[in-house]
């Protein structure tokens, strides 16, 4: 349980906080193995070793892909995508910065942000990590190195991950009998990174249409939930990508002008 957001943007700090049951760190591991065991009870046949080459290989008549990003379907049928960032995390075991019920967001000047949040308390485990927006040619496992050393964060690293990430709405969300949801439709949010959130809602409305016979109906509603958000996330990003270029200072001056909108730790919460 999260009840509190410590956000830094250049010398400005910003603190929220959240009522006990409302915002949450999930364990998707966990998650992921629970859910499929309680799909297999109500009788959902699944295969984790099957290898697919080709949309073509794929038979049903609706079909769903979650494969996140980038989404092999949308690449082989040459679908478009939207912006992409990229991240490095790692695991931390006994983490002098363990805090369990704060997260932790440092914008960085080139373009991007880092994180830490916890993880496990019985191992005072935290995740670091690293995201940057756009094409970014940045080392990120350097980057993250750096700002342990500059944050003097100790721990055991047990777990690294890293790779891209779909910032905002990633269109199409429907093709032909083929729903896209989390990474491959709605993307993470690009001022938190939020994206395990997204997932769980459109994978919800996805099976919703479904269930109703109307996936036509999918897309509309994933524009409905979602589209607000995104302009206010695909203005953020474009106006920052030209910032970088200009002066990496820029950056750290547009995020409080939207921090001071109010607005920020909103996002943070949903």
């Amino acid at each position: 349980m999260i009840l509190c957001a410590d956000v830094t943007i250049g010398k400005h700090h910003y603190v929220a906080t959240r009522p006990p049951g409302v915002a949450f760190i999930l364990n998707r591991q966990e998650f992921i193995c629970q859910l499929a065991a309680d799909a297999e009870k109500r009788g959902v046949i699944i295969r984790t070793n099957d290898k697919i080459q080709s949309v073509e290989d794929l038979d049903g008549d609706v079909l769903v892909d979650a494969s996140g990003c980038p989404s092999m379907v949308k690449r082989e049928l040459n679908l478009g995508s939207g912006y992409i960032g990229k991240t490095y995390q790692e695991t931390l075991e006994n983490a002098n910065c363990f805090s369990c019920d704060t997260i932790r967001i440092m914008f960085s000047r080139f373009g991007g942000y880092f994180w830490i949040f916890p993880r496990n308390p019985e191992k005072n485990e935290v995740n670091v990590g690293v995201g940057m927006f756009g094409d970014s040619i940045s080392n990120l496992r350097e980057m993250l190195r750096e700002f342990k050393e500059e944050q003097r964060i100790t721990g055991t690293v047990n777990y690294v991950v890293g790779g891209l990430i779909p910032l905002g709405l990633q269109r199409p969300f429907l093709y032909r009998n083929i729903l896209f949801v989390g990474d491959t439709g709605v993307g993470a949010f690009p001022f938190s990174g939020q994206g395990i959130y997204r997932a769980l809602m459109s994978g919800d409305i996805a099976g919703r249409c479904i269930a109703q016979n109307n996936i036509k109906k999918y897309p509309s509603i994933i524009r409905k939930e979602f589209t607000q958000w995104d302009v206010m996330g695909s203005l953020f990003i474009k106006i920052n990508l030209v910032f970088r270029k200009i002066n990496p200072v820029l950056f750290y001056h547009s995020l409080n002008f939207f921090a001071r909108g109010g607005n920020e730790f909103e996002l943070l919460s949903h």
